[in-house]
């Protein structure tokens, strides 16, 4: 029987906090959260490992490191709903849950979608619900959000998603760029959103998020 408790406090002590993270609801989360139960079954030895970790279907749970600055640019306050886009089988919107109000993730695929579903009923978080649909599409029904963050690399975010940002909200993502991925956040104020970088990261491209290609003439 692997010692996962252990695990998960050297993943905050070797992985987070060395990484500049030191606000307390996130380093609470992370130790609260068994990260194991929300990878498949056969990749439980590897789930805190300090990379991004492939669970199949060209989607990883991001490594700690990444989410936890994601986090930490973010400050989340307890009050606020997020819309958490490509969580897998959970566990970021389980981290989120833990320090939010309530929150919403899309997952695109159907089964996904139900079984992360399922896991965050077994481990009693009842303030997050996992919905399936196109992950550019978000989840206007539920919006508009405080906080909007997706869990892999994009090129582009549609309109249609930013229009689900409150004003004075903020939007945090891996954007692709070359061989790098750049982090960047988002404040909406005005109806526009300003972006700063925050930090450098890789993940796999999300689906939907592709630049359009561009005819010459």
């Amino acid at each position: 029987m692997a010692d996962y408790t252990t695990r998960r406090t050297m993943m905050v002590d070797t992985q987070v906090r060395p990484s500049d993270v030191t606000k307390f609801p996130i380093i609470d989360a992370m130790l609260s959260v068994p990260r194991e139960a929300f990878v498949p079954s056969s990749m439980r030895e590897a789930a805190y490992i300090g990379e991004n970790l492939d669970i199949g279907g060209g989607r990883v749970l991001l490594e700690p490191r990444t989410l936890a600055k994601m986090l930490d640019v973010l400050d989340i306050k307890p009050t606020e709903v997020i819309l958490d886009i490509a969580p897998g089988l959970g566990y970021s919107t389980a981290v989120l849950a833990h320090m939010a109000e309530f929150v919403i993730g899309v997952e695109d695929d159907e089964s996904r979608a139900e079984e992360a579903q399922s896991i965050l009923s077994e481990q009693g978080i009842d303030n997050a619900a996992i919905i399936s649909g196109a992950l550019a599409e978000g989840a206007a029904k539920s919006g508009p959000y405080d906080v909007i963050i997706l869990q892999g690399a994009v090129e582009v975010l549609p309109d249609s998603l930013l229009a689900q940002l409150k004003d004075g909200g903020r939007i945090v993502s891996i954007f692709a760029e070359g061989d790098l991925g750049v982090v960047r956040i988002g404040y909406k104020m005005d109806q526009r959103i300003n972006w700063r970088m925050a930090f450098n990261a890789g993940a796999p491209a999300l689906t939907g998020f592709a630049k359009k290609a561009e005819f010459a003439l």
